[in-house]
């Protein structure tokens, strides 16, 4: 095997193992990731940016690389890039499945209906593109159901439902789970679920590790570890073998590994997924290898390198069991007692995925963990005792509520912003009368029924967790140079987004480089909204506009704030409601109209198509006397609101967390882009400052919503007047 060559798709915590395995098997590793810096790509012999869901340009890369060395197979571990896999494997001409065969093992709807042609074990199921089709798979199959993206891994979007009243919110939460927009409903399978590996070669299927899944925090499904070896009875782990070969058959894999969540239920075993790939979790790497002395990955490698696997007996009969730490919500102070859990007999790995400043959630799921320990023992029992001793030398220091301020992130901005004069209007805090809110009175209801609070929804398509944009400040290249570099604000602001389920705009202030680096930056994320700089001529605009939608945003903007600015030297571009209306039918995806200044403007936007309205203060220009974001909405949204439906996105010059945002929703808004704040929290913290931004903010609005009795940010002029 010396001196061959192996490309490695994935250079993350689970991948790393394959790479060292690898080297050490005297194998040259060429290692595809789309993050540089990750630990795989550092140890790589040959490191290559590339994304793992992107296959053409893997195949890309891998063909321009086999002109200069002979590659001689291609392989991933415990994520999801077997169709990339396949992709390389068959543009090669290496070791590996068909593509379409790959396919079908990614995508859950392909691969059910490849299992019911077949009949092999499983719930039944139902696809659907929209929220009129979910709820007709709902009343036809046996309740609960899960819903559930069609192509993603790590239970990302997936919701277990039991009413209608919930089915809304769970297959939007899928929807914007999916890159394809592809969602399933299936009926729930009750009863313990097994985590199977297998290998493939020549027609013969090798069963290699079934272990006991661990799955709470209903109605998501997160997996707190898992047990190898099983400790169900044989004649239920046969059957769930038998149903996961027969499912392998389904799906024509012929070479490789194969990973299945089998459900033993009480009417036997049925398929809940199979991957064409080992399995992630720490099983293949970790678990497996402790429990019998087999390395599984190297056995894999060499299959993908077209070799038989060439020792798969187990060398002892031990009991290994990893487990998650999962230490509650808040903001992590410190973290103590990692060495001492390591020292413990029996611990043979704990991985802190977390550190100080970290923010933690209550996880929906299997990415939001904050590490996990590794342990083995004679015996199930020992094991297991290892584990939670190892779990309780772990400690995680949280802030509670009280002790979450944002006058610690204001205080560093501060400091880093002193010398920067043109950043003085970020910490002003008469917002009240910049945004008009100081115009209106609010009254709170004192005695009222506690509702059940809701802040989940959807925007321009996608489910959010809050109704929150996170959008930049107007003079962003001026007051971030000499502080952080724009493409890493911008990655912060796309990163938090998806990791607190709002969304994110990225403004090219009519600069070309910029442009560029907000549509890389959007890419694959699905929650990256492009504002354009609303002074360029037609051409220009729908051009940027269009290669905004090819490369992934949720929604596009035009920005027109740029008129009110008569200083400028700029040459005014004004569009008329026909030519806006040619544009905008031109774009597939939502289309925002920024800097409205009038109910007039409104009538023409709404004439020329747009999906959003986007209301900007206008106290940074030149032109006085205009009207406040308040008073604009609380006069003209809410018959926007009753007549036409218009996604309306409302920004507020510097609302602060949750009271003025509360009071934009009250006034007609159904969005709030939340501007100096954020970069306030970006600036102090990076990603961390803007999830706790976003974090304390829906803190303070499901306060303020118990308070005024309101269950669903909606507009209600019962609990405002005009002072």
């Amino acid at each position: 095997m010396k001196g061959k060559r192996i490309i490695i798709i994935g250079a993350g915590l689970l991948q790393v193992p394959a790479i060292q395995i690898a080297q050490e098997m005297g194998l040259y590793t060429i290692v595809f990731d789309y993050n540089k810096d990750a630990h795989g790509m550092k140890i790589a012999d040959y490191p290559m940016i590339v994304s793992t869901r992107d296959v053409d340009g893997s195949v890309r890369a891998a063909r321009d690389l086999s002109q200069k060395m002979e590659i001689h197979g291609v392989i991933t571990v415990g994520t999801d890039a077997s169709t990339t896999v396949a992709a390389v494997a068959n543009a090669l001409g290496l070791p590996g499945n068909r593509f379409e065969d790959a396919y079908a093992a990614s995508n859950k709807i392909r691969m059910r209906e490849r299992f019911k042609k077949n009949n092999v074990p499983q719930p039944n199921f139902f696809p659907v593109w929209n929220y009129e089709e979910a709820m007709e798979a709902f009343k036809h199959l046996d309740k609960p159901v899960v819903v559930k993206p069609a192509d993603n891994m790590g239970a990302r979007g997936v919701m277990k439902v039991s009413s209608e009243n919930d089915i809304l919110a769970a297959f939007n939460r899928a929807k914007s789970a999916s890159p394809s927009g592809e969602v399933m409903v299936e009926e729930f399978m009750d009863g313990p679920e097994l985590s199977i590996d297998m290998l493939i070669y020549n027609d013969e299927i090798y069963v290699t590790g079934v272990a006991d899944r661990i799955i709470e925090f209903p109605p998501f499904f997160i997996e707190t570890g898992h047990i190898m070896p099983s400790a169900l009875e044989k004649e239920k782990i046969e059957d769930a073998v038998n149903v996961m070969k027969a499912g392998i058959k389904a799906l024509n894999l012929k070479i490789g590994a194969a990973k299945g969540d089998i459900k033993v239920t009480k009417n036997g075993a049925m398929v809940g997924e199979i991957a064409a790939r080992l399995s992630g979790g720490f099983m293949s790497a970790y678990t497996y290898p402790l429990s019998t002395g087999v390395n599984l990955i190297k056995n894999a490698i060499e299959i993908a390198l077209g070799n038989p696997p060439s020792d798969l007996k187990p060398k002892w009969d031990k009991v290994s069991v990893e487990k998650a730490f999962l230490p509650g919500s808040g903001i992590i102070e410190s973290i103590d007692g990692i060495e001492n859990a390591k020292k413990l007999e029996g611990v043979k790995e704990v991985f802190i995925k977390t550190k100080a400043g970290d923010i933690l959630v209550t996880p929906t799921n299997n990415l939001e963990k904050a590490g996990n320990v590794i342990t083995v023992g004679k015996t199930r029992d020992e094991a297991i005792t290892i584990a939670n001793k190892a779990m309780s030398a772990v400690h995680f220091r949280l802030t509670d509520e009280k002790g979450i301020t944002i006058e610690e992130i204001k205080k560093i901005a501060q400091e880093k912003l002193a010398s920067k004069h043109n950043a003085n209007y970020l910490f002003k805090d008469n917002t009240d009368e910049k945004t008009g809110l100081s115009h209106y009175s609010f009254n709170p209801s004192i005695i009222h029924e506690e509702k059940e609070i809701k802040l989940e929804t959807t925007l321009f398509n996608m489910h959010v967790s809050q109704p929150i944009i996170i959008d930049t400040i107007h003079n962003l290249i001026e007051v971030i140079d000499g502080l952080m570099d724009i493409r890493e604000y911008y990655e912060i602001m796309i990163d938090t987004a998806s990791n607190c389920e709002v969304l994110a705009i990225l403004n090219d202030f009519n600069n070309e480089e910029l442009f560029e680096l907000s549509i890389k930056t959007i890419k694959g994320s699905k929650r990256g909204i492009i504002i354009i700089d609303g002074n360029n001529n037609k051409d220009i605009l729908l051009q940027r506009l269009r290669e905004a939608e090819k490369n992934g945003a949720c929604a596009v903007g035009i920005d027109f704030s740029y008129c009110y600015n008569i200083n400028s030297n700029d040459k005014i571009y004004v569009k008329s409601e026909k030519e806006l209306s040619q544009i905008i039918k031109q774009i597939d995806i939502p289309v925002i109209i920024k800097g409205i200044a009038s109910e007039n403007d409104i009538h023409n936007i709404n004439s020329a198509h747009a999906n959003g309205i986007y209301f900007s203060n206008n106290n940074k220009y030149t032109l006085k006397g205009m009207e406040k974001v308040a008073d604009t909405i609380s006069r003209a949204v809410c018959n926007l609101h009753n007549s036409h439906k218009m996604q309306l996105t409302s920004l507020a010059e510097s609302p602060r967390y949750g009271v003025d945002v509360f009071k934009y929703f009250m006034l007609g808004a159904n969005a709030v882009s939340i501007t100096e704040d954020s970069f306030i929290a970006a600036i102090s913290k990076g990603k961390k400052g803007l999830e706790y931004a976003i974090y304390s903010n829906k803190l303070e609005l499901e306060k303020i919503m118990k308070i005024f009795g309101q269950s669903s940010l909606k507009y209600n002029n019962a609990i405002w007047r005009k002072n």
